[in-house]
């Protein structure tokens, strides 16, 4: 009971609440009358309104006008504000718009804008001698208005999250079947979502967020909460359209390739996702025909791999920026040929490491001797005996193309499990 209703106790009794000498429900009596023009105001001067189907407003909006006025009426004879049971009618209207994704705020404004239609009515008797009945008229009004917000809320917030894990479950399903080759039109029609001609094949990487490393806190908990602020981006940038399989670490996501302005995963989407999950992101991406998404996501998933067997950032990647690394893996002897160049200098790994600094810093030998400590003369030295035990010159612009594919030759040969994991979800 709010305050004002606490004050004014010891005026209120067991006889109907009265304004202007007649019982104030008197107004709302009519209850087909009023409800009709209020379900007209409610299509003709609020917007959010105008783009309800008219058997909407004919039907459930008028029935459910009708209840209320019931109860706001009962209300004022009973002076008690009904209780939780009455509102059924409320909480499953509130459902049923939930589903059929009319937003809350159109719902809680008509419910809003009814109640001050009503009290409208009722107060426009009033008479000067009328000020105790008013303010208890106003708090009452006031305690329905809100019960009945907290009502409609509650349920349409159940009921959406109810839809958002029947539509997770759904493209899961649909995502499964797809990336094991039994996608069917039949399947999406019981999944309720559209099978689209081609997709972009995301194959996704999910960096550790501090929260994950930091021992005062739950890792699993902090990784599952990454996992969520990711899954609600999708849900907003792809607008419900992309099809996804994920874990805390990563999956694979389908993303539909339509002909219209559809968001697509590109850099700068991937930025978007990564910010919202609030941890860099590395993602591959393969376009694919609808009947070639498991050997799409089977390279995809390749692509990646090698992202992280090189040592590249986090970002966005496809074929063309992994051509050389992927075509090393297609085996062969001339890729197992090129894997053993480096072989002399095994017993050497201060050979290893200045090869690998004299290149990462785009052969500049002064900054490759302030990274490993010693004097530019000592890294000439080096790079001397590298062409004596391998017969890769350095110096020379086909010996540093030679010394870098054999580099990542050898890594992909040392680092790379080689097992074949289900690699879809993660």
């Amino acid at each position: 009971m709010t305050f004002s209703a606490l004050d004014l106790s010891d005026n209120s009794s067991d006889t109907a609440l009265e304004i202007g000498g007649q019982p104030a429900s008197m107004p709302l009596q009519n209850t087909d009358r009023v409800a009709s023009r209020m379900v007209g105001y409610f299509a003709n001067i609020m917007a959010p309104c105008r783009s309800l189907p008219g058997e909407q407003l004919r039907g459930d909006v008028t029935k459910l006008t009708r209840s209320c006025l019931g109860l706001v009426a009962e209300m004022f004879d009973r002076r008690t504000v009904p209780g939780d049971e009455q509102f059924g009618e409320v909480r499953e209207a509130a459902t049923q718009w939930a589903r059929e994704g009319v937003p809350l705020s159109t719902i809680l404004r008509g419910y809003h804008e009814g109640v001050r239609i009503a009290f409208g009515l009722v107060t426009a008797p009033a008479r000067a001698d009328d000020v105790g009945e008013l303010l208890v008229a106003t708090d009452l009004m006031l305690e329905l208005l809100e019960a009945i917000t907290a009502a409609v809320a509650d349920s349409y917030v159940e009921e959406q999250h109810l839809v958002a894990k029947e539509h997770q479950t759904a493209t899961q399903t649909l995502a499964s079947a797809l990336l094991s080759g039994r996608g069917s039109s039949a399947l999406a029609r019981q999944a309720g979502i559209p099978i689209a001609d081609s997709y972009q094949v995301v194959a996704l990487s999910l960096s550790e967020h501090a929260d994950e490393r930091d021992p005062r806190v739950d890792s699993n908990v902090a990784a599952r909460r990454k996992l969520r602020r990711l899954q609600s981006a999708l849900a907003t940038v792809f607008a419900s359209r992309a099809l996804a399989l994920l874990s805390t670490k990563g999956g694979t996501m389908l993303v539909p390739i339509g002909d219209g302005d559809e968001t697509v995963m590109n850099t700068e989407t991937l930025c978007r996702l990564s910010e919202a999950a609030e941890v860099p992101l590395t993602a591959t991406v393969v376009a694919s025909d609808t009947d070639e998404v498991p050997e799409s996501a089977d390279q995809a998933h390749e692509l990646l791999n090698l992202v992280r067997v090189g040592g590249k950032p986090p970002g966005l990647y496809q074929m063309t920026d992994l051509a050389v690394e992927y075509q090393l893996t297609r085996g062969g002897p001339a890729t197992r040929r090129i894997a053993t160049i480096l072989d002399p200098l095994e017993a050497h790994p201060e050979l290893f490491d200045t090869m690998r600094a004299y290149l990462g810093n785009d052969m500049n030998r002064q900054l490759t001797a302030r990274q490993l400590y010693v004097h530019p003369n000592t890294v000439d030295y080096r790079l001397r005996r590298i062409a004596q035990l391998t017969g890769v010159d350095l110096a020379t612009s086909a010996g540093i193309s030679q010394a870098a594919i054999a580099l990542l030759a050898r890594d992909l040969d040392r680092r790379s499990d080689g097992s074949r994991r289900s690699r879809w979800s993660g």
